[in-house]
């Protein structure tokens, strides 16, 4: 089991940067693989990136590729999200996600979510 707790969301600019982190409780967080979501009203979900348990691989949706990066520090059970170039389509509630197997869509474990608003 871990719980998954999301902050750093808030209001932006177009063009504008945000972090988001999302903190794992328990020993074992260097055992799941993380990934990002998100949702927009009136969406379904979307993924929007993931990274391996050691940080040593990662994807993205290709709607993010280039503007965001997904990183890891097992140290602090932390992953983040690094947003640069943010655009007001980006506009969201965020959810980070663990699940023990990388490569797929299917997490087991959810955080509450973080919402982000892009203003034009």
């Amino acid at each position: 089991q871990v719980q998954l707790v999301e902050s750093g969301g808030g209001l932006v600019q177009a063009g504008g940067s945000l972090r988001l982190s999302c903190a794992a409780s328990g020993r074992t967080f260097s055992s799941y693989a993380m990934g990002w979501f998100r949702q927009a009203p009136g969406k379904e979900r979307e993924f929007v990136a993931a990274i391996s348990w050691s940080g040593g691989s990662t994807y993205y949706a290709d709607s993010v590729k280039g503007r965001f990066t997904i990183s890891r520090d097992n140290a602090k059970n932390t992953v983040y999200l690094q947003m640069n170039s943010l655009k007001p389509e980006d506009t969201a509630v965020y959810y980070c996600a663990a699940d023990p197997y990388f490569g797929h869509y299917e997490y087991d474990f959810w955080g509450q979510g973080t919402q982000v608003t892009v203003s034009s």
